[in-house]
């Protein structure tokens, strides 16, 4: 898929939400959402090995503010605001996810809800607001065709 594909999808807010990251074309998403004004944000989790430490992956990138609870409702409040990270919009790339899944199921699966109903308050917003997992498991969307 091209750039001028991806930025057509970026740009489409009633398509946010959590997702596969595309196992080709992934730089030229994030180039798209660059162009976007979207802020890019990758959050390596690969060595990420309990819930605390996703929390302080999560806190350190996004630059959460100090009052960051470190937990499930905080996440939720933190990324429900982000207005310490000026943007038209919000790109999370969460890479390298298999090995934090597979040991700690729940917390994970728990994170991507936090994700998806942030990215539905964002919808509603008018904000874009997308989450792309880089996960080898099913149980998460692939991004959706532009119609």
């Amino acid at each position: 898929m091209s750039r001028a594909w991806h930025e057509r999808l970026l740009r489409d807010i009633s398509r946010c939400g959590v997702f596969h990251a595309p196992r080709r074309g992934l730089s030229e998403l994030l180039a798209a959402a660059e162009t976007a004004d979207l802020a890019v944000i990758r959050i390596d989790l690969a060595t990420a090995s309990n819930k605390n430490e996703l929390f302080e992956h999560l806190a350190t990138a996004l630059a959460f503010p100090d009052w960051f609870g470190r937990n499930w409702d905080a996440l939720a409040d933190c990324l429900g605001d982000l207005s310490w990270l000026q943007a038209d919009g919000y790109l999370i790339l969460l890479e390298h996810c298999d090995g934090f899944r597979a040991r700690h199921g729940a917390d994970f699966a728990t994170a991507l809800q936090v994700f998806a109903a942030a990215a539905d308050a964002w919808r509603d917003a008018q904000m874009p607001f997308w989450v792309l997992v880089d996960l080898h498991a099913d149980g998460i969307a692939n991004l959706p065709e532009i119609g």
